[in-house]
């Protein structure tokens, strides 16, 4: 049984208003830190997660969640996305390096999963004030419209997500190569964003190295539920247990097919 969709999305825009708005470009210098070479958090993150752990689970008592700066303290945690319980997958501000810097590419993803299946997804624009829900076989909505993928088209009109940054060495030489024969690639730093811009069929394609989960199980069933079709890159199915193995999302089965062969195929 899915939990109240209106809820979640009223706690998610209040938390992004009292926790993560009036924090923006106001970052005191001892507010921010590295958990990680080049990963930050910020107080802004951690002050989201605590206040959509404690929402969400009060929502949904029998529930957990799955924080981004909870896993970053403890690998474990991850492992809870197996659990009969409902789980909760949260992004408290997705772009923190954007968000720290000032600018406005920076999110909220909240993905409801049980068993392992996502079965709900949220993706929220604080500034924009925008908020993306998807349901399990009940289709994805921006506000009262509907989410829609753009159209399949041949490879050299296509436009959308690429970065190399993640891949070794040769396959970003590869992939820094051949994706000049696509109309356009981009990156927003903000799976968010990317997902907010593929998922309204404002591009046609993203292809990520990184699959954690709080950055792809809402977005995923968003993509899925507007019409278009996602895999990793050796073709197997994506759950939101996956950490490895790549992901490709495209407008359908034989265009996803046609861009991996582009992007990845052996040099003949």
């Amino acid at each position: 049984m899915l939990p109240d969709i209106d809820r979640v999305s009223a706690i998610i825009r209040d938390v992004a208003e009292t926790e993560i708005l009036p924090r923006f470009r106001r970052l005191a210098t001892d507010e921010i830190r590295e958990k990680g070479p080049g990963d930050l958090v910020t107080v802004a993150d951690e002050e989201s997660e605590r206040q959509l752990t404690r929402r969400l689970m009060e929502l949904v008592p029998t529930s957990v969640v799955i924080g981004e700066e909870a896993v970053a303290a403890d690998q474990k945690v991850l492992d809870r996305v197996f659990d009969e319980a409902p789980v909760w997958i949260v992004d408290p501000v997705d772009g923190t390096s954007n968000f720290a810097a000032g600018k406005p590419a920076f999110g909220i993803i909240v993905a409801y999963v049980q068993r392992g299946e996502t079965l709900a997804g949220w993706i929220h624009d604080p500034l924009g004030k925008r908020t993306a829900v998807a349901m399990k076989g009940e289709g994805a909505w921006s506000g009262s419209g509907r989410l829609r993928t753009a159209p399949a088209v041949s490879l050299p009109d296509m436009s959308g997500v690429l970065s190399s940054r993640y891949f070794d060495s040769e396959t970003r030489n590869r992939l820094d190569e051949r994706k000049q024969q696509l109309a356009r690639t981009f990156t927003l730093r903000c799976a968010a964003h990317e997902y907010l811009t593929l998922n309204s069929g404002e591009a046609h394609f993203s292809l990520y190295r990184r699959i954690m989960p709080w950055d792809h199980a809402a977005g995923t069933l968003m993509h899925a539920e507007a019409g278009g079709y996602h895999a990793k890159l050796n073709g197997d199915a994506y759950t939101p247990a996956d950490r490895e193995g790549g992901l490709l999302l495209a407008p359908d089965r034989e265009t996803w097919a046609a861009l991996r062969e582009l992007l990845f195929a052996a040099a003949g």
